[in-house]
Order: structure tokens, then C-alpha cells, then sequence
């Protein structure tokens, strides 16, 4: 039989078959959620949407938000939805599981929410939080752009030396 398995999914791919094992949607990954879940999916999706004009999409295993970049993912679990916010801080709260720091200016908060009515402050406020980040770190960014350095003049010192 002609064919390989795919390293990341374990199938077996026919020879010349396509195949895209990270290519994916929203519904495949949440098809099998149960029922408190589902809502809790559902509302934490409403959330979000809440919040302003956003990509939605999904992606291996997760659902990405993003404006600019992914301010925050969800991984459907079988028991749990694990909510991965990216914030300019660390957050100590009951809701995080942990926090992973995953550049200069963003911390990974992992939240794992397992019903409808945990998908409330503060977790929202965290993904409004998540959410306006991206424009806090580009005005963050444009104060420290280097101006451009000022012609030197000429002192004195300087001066003489050049008119001998």
C-alpha cells in the first residue's frame, strides 16, 4: 500500500491524497462537547464577539481571537474549556491555572472554565482587557521610536580646529 501516516494526526494518508490534518473549524471542534460546554462555549463566543471587530477562526486544536494578533484562544477539552489569555501582566485569581510568560510585553493566562456562568467578571474583563492590549502596545511603541537625532553644530573648539 502506497501512502505514509501523518506524524502530527496518526492517519494514514493515501498516496496523492490531500490531506491537512491542521486545517479545521470551529464546529469540528466543538462538536463533541457536552451540553454545559456547549453554552459555556457559546457564551464565552458572545463575550468575545462583544467586544469589536475581530478574526474568529480555527486552528490545530484551538479556536484563535485576534485583531492585529491572537489576544486569546480557546482549546475545547473533554472535560473543560482551556482559555488562554494573553495579557500585559500576570493575573493571580482563583480562575488561572497558570501563567506563562510568552514575550517582553505578554503573559499567557490559562484559565480552565467548565460551565455557562464562569464566562462573567472577571473573566470578561480580562478578554476586554486582552482585547485593547493591542493598541496599548502600539502607542507603547510609538513613544519609544527614536527620533531622529539633531544636526551637531559646530562648536568652537571645533571651528578653530577646522580653520587651520
Amino acid at each position: 500500500m502506497a501512502g505514509r501516516e501523518c506524524h502530527h494526526c496518526h492517519q494514514w494518508i493515501e498516496e496523492g491524497a490531500p490531506h491537512d490534518c491542521w486545517t479545521t473549524t470551529e464546529a469540528a471542534l466543538t462538536a463533541d462537547l457536552s451540553e454545559d460546554l456547549q453554552d459555556a462555549w457559546e457564551r464565552l463566543r458572545e463575550a468575545a464577539v462583544e467586544l469589536g471587530d475581530q478574526r474568529i477562526y480555527a486552528s490545530g486544536t484551538a479556536i484563535m481571537f485576534s485583531r492585529a494578533s491572537c489576544y486569546f484562544f480557546v482549546r475545547p477539552r473533554r472535560s473543560h474549556l482551556q482559555v488562554c489569555i494573553f495579557l500585559g501582566r500576570g493575573v493571580r485569581a482563583p480562575q488561572v491555572r497558570r501563567v506563562e510568560r510568552t514575550s517582553a510585553a505578554k503573559r499567557a493566562n490559562i484559565i480552565h472554565i467548565t460551565h455557562r456562568d464562569e464566562v462573567e467578571p472577571p473573566i470578561t474583563d480580562w478578554l476586554r482587557e486582552a482585547y485593547l492590549l493591542q493598541d496599548t502596545l502600539v502607542a507603547r511603541r510609538a513613544k519609544k521610536r527614536p527620533r531622529a537625532a539633531p544636526a551637531r553644530r559646530r562648536t568652537r573648539k571645533r571651528a578653530r580646529a577646522g580653520a587651520r
